[in-house]
């Protein structure tokens, strides 16, 4: 299990396993925010906040939002705009994992600027 949270504390996700690799995006909001993104399907992800606790910012196709202390301004991770489709994935930010040295997992680059695919492939 590997933990993070926001740097106050209030908001708190668990997932089971390190994913295979990283993602970095190049879309205006993550290229500001710095996230390293880590996927899981819905059910994997424990997520712990009282709803009053967050921003939720949703912009452009409004396909997801991305969740943020609204004590501290961190951006934990994102979920989609609907939990039921398919391809649902919640992305948490692994930035904010407690002691799990992500630095050893390779990093992709999804160019969530432009081509809406990975530079790697």
């Amino acid at each position: 299990m590997i933990d993070g949270s926001c740097h106050c504390g209030v908001v708190r996700w668990t997932v089971p396993a390190p994913p295979e690799w990283l993602t970095r995006c190049t879309c205006s909001y993550c290229a500001r925010s710095g996230a390293l993104w880590a996927s899981y399907a819905p059910a994997e992800v424990r997520l712990d906040y009282p709803i009053d606790a967050v921003i939720r910012y949703m912009q452009g196709d409004r396909t997801l939002a991305f969740i943020s202390c609204a004590r501290c301004g961190c951006t934990t991770h994102y979920e989609p705009a609907d939990p039921a489709a398919a391809e649902a994935r919640i992305k948490v930010n692994m930035r904010m994992a407690h002691g799990f040295d992500y630095a050893a997992l390779p990093v992709r680059v999804f160019d969530g600027a432009d081509s809406w695919r990975y530079l790697d492939d």
